[in-house]
């Protein structure tokens, strides 16, 4: 009886181990540039969940590293993406987020990258729609939350070890992070200094890294195979015009896209939305405050992050569309309150804002109630170019 033998089975281990355990960054030449520029408007989770592609990314100074939300799929012929490759400028911005991501979900993404954000340029979209009283709640936070980032977060030892905590006790609020054993203990390790979390957290630590390991391969995976680019929307006579002149286009666009309602929402939006019902939507925001939130907290982190790393961040924040927010009850007032405290916030971190709170009745800046579009966007564009030239 032929003696049955090992060596092909102990290869094939040794080839899995060696995958593995084998450091990301080492795996990153698989990813092709062009993989990296489809992913700059792909606005897929997995791009923005995962960590690859943005290293991938981060590697190269062409690209203008975007974070925001449900903004960026509003692709019209003057968002960035569009716009500047018409232009044809020296930098492609990087679009990171969807509708529901917010400061918390951007705070996993760039502790993931920390070690390349020294002096890295960044653009920080900001939606005063964020801060409501009670945050980021879980419908919005679970579809967006990265496991992967969230493991990564476990064995980051350049975060502060206070920063670090409150981003472990802000996480395990949510039902998603605390139905995931092994991610729960380990979390309550870093969150609670006693014996008994410690040594589960200790017994869990193993498991958590190579579970960890498994989820880059399968991030490394996916950025090399599944990363599409949206469709491109490009107007080429706009790139021999000047600012104003562009501006009047995108005025003019918005006139003509939004006849149907006097608060310049695009037709669409409108008539799907908002039409039917504009009668009970009068005053329905009557109770509403952009004043106190969570969110500012989860923003506070986000803004330590950037101080610890060096980065070189702009903060574009975004207005809400004045005559709407009128005929719902939430008065100028109290959307005042919610942009001097931004301002300030970002101030006190050192850090420079875009500051369009002024253009919250200014016609066609916004697309619908809240979202950048058409001039607005056109005013963003003229921000990115000159925060990129600019030393």
């Amino acid at each position: 009886m032929k003696k049955p033998t090992f060596g092909p089975m102990l290869l094939a281990f040794a080839l899995f181990c060696v995958v593995l355990f084998i450091p990301p960054r080492f795996l990153l030449p698989l990813i092709g540039e062009q993989k990296v520029d489809d992913a700059a408007t792909s606005l897929k989770k997995e791009m923005f969940q995962g960590i690859a592609l943005q290293q991938k990314m981060l590697d190269n100074p062409k690209y203008l590293p975007m974070y925001g939300s449900s903004e960026f799929s509003r692709l019209d012929v003057y968002h960035p993406s569009n716009y500047f490759k018409v232009k044809d400028q020296e930098f492609t911005p990087f679009l990171i987020g969807r509708g529901g991501t917010q400061s918390l979900t951007h705070v996993l993404s760039l502790a993931s990258s920390m070690d390349q954000l020294e002096n890295r340029k960044i653009v920080f979209v900001l939606s005063p729609q964020w801060f409501v009283k009670q945050g980021l709640d879980e419908v919005h936070f679970a579809p967006n939350f990265s496991s992967q980032q969230a493991y990564h977060l476990i064995f980051n030892n350049d975060l502060k070890p206070e920063m670090k905590k409150q981003i472990a006790e802000r996480l395990l609020e949510y039902e998603i992070v605390r139905k995931d054993t092994l991610l729960k203990t380990s979390l309550e390790g870093i969150v609670y200094d006693d014996t008994n979390h410690n040594m589960k957290a200790a017994a869990a630590k193993p498991f958590a890294y190579v579970y960890r390991n498994i989820l880059d391969r399968k991030d490394m995976v996916a950025s090399i195979f599944d990363i599409k680019p949206q469709k491109t929307h490009l107007d080429p006579e706009l790139k021999s015009l000047a600012w104003e002149e562009i501006r009047k286009r995108a005025e003019k666009t918005g006139e003509i896209e939004s006849k149907t309602n006097p608060f310049g929402i695009e037709d669409p939006y409108y008539n799907k939305g908002i039409k039917k019902k504009l009668e009970r939507l009068k005053g329905y925001r009557a109770n509403e405050s952009f004043n106190e939130s969570p969110e500012y907290d989860d923003f506070q982190l986000v803004l330590d992050i950037l101080k610890q790393t060096h980065a070189k961040p702009l903060f574009i924040s975004v207005p809400v569309n004045g005559p709407w927010y009128d005929y719902a009850g939430f008065p100028k007032e109290r959307r005042d309150v919610y942009y001097k405290k931004i301002n300030e916030q970002i101030a006190k971190a050192g850090f420079p804002v875009a500051d369009f709170s002024s253009h919250e009745y200014d016609k066609y800046f916004l697309k619908d109630t809240m979202h950048l579009g058409w001039k607005g966007w056109v005013y963003v564009d003229e921000e990115l170019q000159q925060f990129y030239k600019n030393n």
